[in-house]
């Protein structure tokens, strides 16, 4: 029996099976955590890892594996969201771009200039410094500076295919313009936003983790990565694993999008696509 394309990757299987232990270790956290992630014992603080304390405590006695554990769900529901929000702005806005042109494509396309002006995180600190401190202002504002990339990348497909004679063929027998769009340009741009989602989803989290660790995103006692490892930075020197778990984490599950974004590319490029089959 044949397995499927995607998995006859060695690295892309790597990439499948490190994420699905996060989204298990994220499903499962009430039943897998051995203790309360906000639970705190100052009798049992800055303990080593143990048997009781896997990977250690933290300053107020809080046990670090079930608080990675829980923030598991947390940088994940932040990928996820952040993709969501910035690829629905970023396709709506290149299908119109790319299928209507004129003056709606120039004003368009100079907003997503606008937003490529600038650095991306830079842009993404002023935005959640202005929204306030919250890890949900931090999602808004990574999707803030996501979607242009959506948005060019979309248009840029449907600039390609809108000429193409089954779209000229559709025009010709009154196909609704909604149609054209939901039915045929959407099926046809899909396959290089999916990879680019693929790769956005851990780097929403890397940035998501950088912004909470610079106080801009989700705030203490909440169990998110950014937070933890920026509590222990003052005890790297001497508890190393406050901080060190956490990163571990963070590095485990952006490697782990990056090597299934990898796998995508190359199986939806043509150019590419003989060498899985």
């Amino acid at each position: 029996m044949r397995r499927p394309p995607l998995l006859r990757n060695a690295l892309t299987v790597i990439g499948l099976i490190v994420l699905a232990c996060f989204v298990l270790a994220a499903l499962l956290a009430p039943t897998l955590s051995p203790h309360d992630p906000l639970a705190t014992a100052l009798a049992e603080n800055l303990r080593p890892p143990s048997a009781g304390h896997p990977l250690g405590t933290d300053q107020l006695g809080r046990d670090l594996l079930s608080r990675i554990l829980h923030g598991a769900r947390l940088s994940l529901t932040v990928g996820l969201v952040v993709v969501s929000l910035a690829g629905v702005a970023g396709i709506v806005t290149g299908l119109a771009a790319g299928f209507w042109g004129g003056l709606l494509d120039d004003v368009l396309m100079r907003l997503t200039d606008v937003f490529l002006a600038f650095p991306s995180l830079i842009l993404a600190m002023a935005i959640a410094a202005a929204l306030g401190p919250s890890l949900f202002n931090v999602m808004v504002a990574i999707a803030a500076v996501t979607w242009p990339i959506y948005a060019r990348l979309t248009r840029g497909q449907v600039l390609a295919l809108r000429e193409r004679p089954f779209i000229e063929a559709a025009r010709a027998i009154g196909v609704p313009n909604s149609r054209l769009l939901g039915r045929h340009l959407l099926p046809n741009v899909i396959s290089p936003l999916l990879v680019q989602a693929s790769f956005d989803l851990g780097s929403a989290i890397l940035a998501a983790a950088g912004l909470s660790f610079i106080g801009f995103g989700a705030q203490p006692p909440t169990p998110e990565w950014g937070v933890m490892i920026s509590e222990g930075r003052n005890y790297i020197a001497t508890q190393w694993w406050l901080s060190t778990f956490p990163a571990l984490a963070i590095l485990l599950v952006v490697t782990g999008f990056n090597l299934l974004g990898d796998g995508l590319r190359d199986l939806l490029d043509p150019r590419t696509r003989r060498g899985w089959e």
